[in-house]
């Protein structure tokens, strides 16, 4: 098998049977589970897409005798647990027979793969996060095709239209990706991805200015530490990262691109009108924004612990109160978001804003439309009865459970309106998604990602938002007295509107693009990797006086890398694919 490897950045019921022996059953079992998980009455809402779930093609029964499989996440950040434990869990458990033990990272990735790989010894399905490449390499995953052409109607009608960017060089699927778009592109009202995010008490205290520029934004931070050197005790801090944990690494390497105004490509930025792709380490853009860094840390305002802490520590710091301005993106700190927000103190929430260089650079910190390859699920070849872990992700593909796991339950966790619309009707439904016990407890924060799933910025076929995060009726419906505050102070509806939007990339992301693993490109980056984890904290925590020899030292070493092989590879590929060829 040629291996595949990627840039790192950085988830059934019975087929319904049409016989008619089986007519009455079925139509009572149908009924049972619309009622629990509902379309919320709009099935005759004409379909906008191809989500409407196909004729039974698979065979005419199922086992669905109990039995238990095991899924380990490459994720991190979460508990242990059976499916089962779960109310979605326990309800697609009920149609299908099938649980899992879910496992999650603990610790560095690298490791875990490589522990995994060396034994031989894998869970029954992988969620592989980005350690898509080792795995593959290793032949952990069994190839899918004939498994999805004998019980995958589901899959080929979510999977189908992406089947030719799925497959790898040997002409087989592997892996279900979680950014198969389904009906129409709807964005997030919030904001999901990048951002420099800054403690609202410092925008109220200063009477909400708009600052669009890095300079602006750190400005700010020093005036209102100065004037707020400690909270609670303890002295405010300015600035903090997430770059000390190894995975997390690319908030530190990212803000440079955003800055200059370009999206998240992960190694590159991609020139806009010759498609050209430009190495982002090394770049005038890094230096500019690494000693940015290296300023604000000489005048107290960064924290040294940044590249020490645990995720955990993390998060803890940035619902203490202290921490005045981060880079992250929003998918990274659910947790915290979560807890201040139950904490009740606006202010000490925080609002992302899309800072750049100067102020004539247009913002692209939210994505354009894209899909991503690499980061996906798969079935071991370890794994006991494939088909049936095939079948419950055929079953899991069925839009009244993708309604489930994203949605709930209506009336229980989301209502809908007369006009077919869902929402939150009530504080006790917002809990249910938002509230950190009652989301894992239910089985949202289990679910909702790194399983076979439409993608994130889908509609459903009654033209809700496959994502209640990106459902304009959630987003307002859930806006605290905080929040429109600071959206009346700025005159916007939501807080996405603070940022442009999105040009169109046909490569996006850039990052996904395929690397042959021991290729020079692959030790290239690897390498220019390697020499930014050992500068770039050293850069930003020596003094200024000293920031130019540091970072020729660092050019010294990048330079003798053939980073003109890797932009010229980057760039075919690019070329590639805004012709179409993926």
């Amino acid at each position: 098998m040629k291996v595949l490897t990627f840039k790192k950045n950085e988830g059934g019921f019975i087929h319904m049977l049409t016989r008619k022996l089986m007519a009455v059953s079925m139509a009572i079992l149908l009924a049972t589970v619309l009622g629990a998980c509902g379309d919320g009455g709009n099935s005759n809402v004409p379909n906008k897409s191809n989500n409407t779930a196909p004729d039974a093609s698979a065979a005419d029964t199922q086992d669905t005798s109990p039995v238990t499989y095991t899924y380990y996440h490459f994720g991190s950040g979460k508990k242990d647990t059976l499916a089962s434990e779960t109310a979605i869990g326990k309800e697609l458990q009920k149609q299908t027979g099938v649980d899992f033990k879910m496992e999650y990272l603990v610790g560095d990735s690298v490791t875990k793969a490589g522990v995994m790989i060396a034994s031989g010894e894998y869970p029954d399905v992988i969620s592989s996060s980005g350690e898509m490449a080792k795995l593959m390499d290793a032949e952990a995953y069994i190839p899918l095709d004939d498994l999805i052409e004998q019980y995958g109607p589901n899959i080929k009608r979510v999977y189908g239209p992406y089947f030719d960017k799925m497959r790898h060089t040997d002409g087989k699927i592997y892996t279900l990706p979680y950014t198969a778009n389904q009906g129409e592109y709807v964005g997030d009202p919030n904001i999901g991805g990048g951002a420099f995010w800054i403690q609202r008490s410092v925008l109220k205290e200063f009477n909400y200015p708009k600052i669009t520029t890095l300079d602006e934004y750190f400005d700010l931070i020093k005036q209102y530490k100065e004037k707020y050197p400690t909270v609670d005790g303890k002295e405010t801090i300015g600035f903090v990262s997430l770059a000390g944990v190894p995975n997390n690494f690319f908030t530190l390497q990212n803000p440079a691109m955003h800055l200059a105004g370009y999206p998240n490509d992960g190694s590159v930025m991609v020139n806009m009108e010759t498609h050209e792709a430009r190495m982002v380490a090394g770049t005038e853009e890094q230096k500019r924004w690494i000693q940015k860094l290296n300023e604000v840390n000489s005048l107290g305002l960064f924290d040294p612990e940044s590249f020490t802490m645990n995720k955990d520590q993390y998060l803890a710091k940035l619902t203490s109160g202290r921490v005045l301005g981060y880079f992250n993106y929003g998918w990274q700190i659910g947790d915290a978001t979560k807890n201040l927000r139950e904490a009740g103190i606006d202010e000490k929430r925080y609002a992302p804003l899309p800072i750049v260089f100067d102020k004539d650079i247009k913002d692209q910190y939210i994505d354009p439309p894209g899909f991503i390859a690499n980061y996906a699920v798969g079935i071991s070849i370890k794994a006991k009865e494939p088909e049936r872990i095939i079948q419950y992700f055929d079953n899991l593909l069925k839009e009244e459970n993708q309604i489930l796991v994203q949605w709930g339950i209506k009336d229980q966790t989301y209502s809908v309106d007369e006009n077919g619309r869902f929402h939150y009707a009530n504080e006790e439904q917002r809990k249910y998604h938002d509230d950190v016990e009652m989301s894992r407890q239910f089985g949202f924060t289990y679910f909702v990602s790194e399983w076979p799933k439409y993608g994130g910025n889908s509609t459903l076929s009654s033209g809700n938002a496959y994502s209640p995060a990106n459902q304009p009726e959630v987003a307002r419906g859930t806006y605290t007295d905080g929040d429109k505050a600071f959206l009346d102070a700025y005159g916007i509806q939501t807080f996405s509107e603070l940022f442009s939007k999105p040009e169109e990339r046909p490569w996006f992301p850039a990052w996904s693009i395929a690397i042959e693993q021991g290729s020079p490109e692959q030790i290239i980056i690897t390498k220019a990797d390697d020499l930014q984890r050992k500068y770039l904290p050293n850069l930003i925590l020596e003094s200024p006086g000293n920031f130019e020899k540091l970072w020729n030292d660092y050019m010294g070493e990048l330079n003798k890398l053939d980073k003109a092989k890797y932009e010229e590879t980057i760039t075919e590929a690019v070329k590639n694919r805004v012709a179409g060829k993926w």
